[in-house]
């Protein structure tokens, strides 16, 4: 006949004396002793790191990408569907000192959204969520915005066309910068 077992969570080790079952290692005289009582709690896992780096190669990218956008918009806006947006019709599909000024624009929005992603990563947890909705957000603000003024339905799509294409480069473009860029989360 067989002797029986001892029931779950009985079996040597489990709330028993640990100093009987993790003591001083025979084969190994020199070493210290281990286990639970010796070693303590464990470490604490190493804080997030965030590579700046990556932060800000891709924010500049993405401010180029996003200046080109601008202008690819306004481009199709204006010479392509002949609405005009930001210039007077007269000044052609690429406009006047306005179409810089809108590229120059998407830029600096682009390394604002930089700054705050690279704070985002630093101090909250998922930086990548926060960001997406407040990207999100920001854009639909400026696409709205167009539809305050007294300016002609045409001119309103155009321009909220526009605003949306640079929010959604620069929202698609950074959102995954914050993933690469945060390591040990």
């Amino acid at each position: 006949m067989e002797t029986p077992r001892a029931p779950y969570g009985q079996n040597p080790g489990y709330g028993q004396d640990q100093q009987h079952f993790y003591g001083p290692d025979p084969a190994h005289p020199g070493y210290p002793d281990y286990g639970p009582t010796v070693d303590g709690p464990a470490p604490p896992p190493p804080r997030s790191r965030v590579d700046a780096r990556k932060v800000w190669s891709g924010g500049v990218m993405t401010a180029l990408v996003a200046a080109l956008t601008a202008v690819a918009g306004m481009l199709l806006v204006r010479g392509v569907l002949g609405i005009a947006v930001f210039a007077p019709e007269g000044d052609g599909a690429m406009g006047d000192a306005s179409t810089g000024l809108l590229a120059g624009g998407a830029a600096v929005a682009a390394l604002v959204a930089t700054v705050l992603l690279h704070l985002l990563c630093l101090g909250t947890p998922q930086p990548w969520r926060f960001f997406s909705w407040i990207v999100t957000l920001a854009t639909f603000v400026m696409v709205l915005l167009p539809f305050t003024t007294s300016a002609d339905v045409a001119t309103k799509v155009g321009t909220a066309a526009v605003f949306a294409a640079v929010g959604l480069t620069i929202g698609i473009l950074l959102t995954p910068v914050a993933r690469g860029a945060v390591r040990g989360r």
